[in-house]
């Protein structure tokens, strides 16, 4: 997955939990969509993860090619 694709599901992503959260506010969400946005919230951080990684690489001269998306239990636990 090139940056551009990885752009273009997060785009993806986004654009879903702003419904899911608007039909919070609304009052109309299921438990099932509260699941799926804890699980797009994932997601999101896994995906900023793995485009920083590749932009590092590209950065340092390195093959951006050569990162993986890693575990969500590490990704929700970087310190911001």
């Amino acid at each position: 997955m090139d940056d551009k694709n990885i752009l273009e599901h997060i785009q993806t992503l986004v654009d879903e939990e702003h419904e899911l959260l608007r039909l919070e506010e609304e009052g109309k969400i299921q438990g099932d969509q509260r699941e799926r946005v804890k699980k797009i919230e994932v997601d999101l951080d896994q995906c900023w993860d793995l485009l920083r990684q590749r932009r590092a690489r590209r950065h340092a001269g390195l093959n951006p090619d050569d990162v993986a998306v890693r575990d969500a239990s590490i990704v929700e636990n970087y310190k911001q």
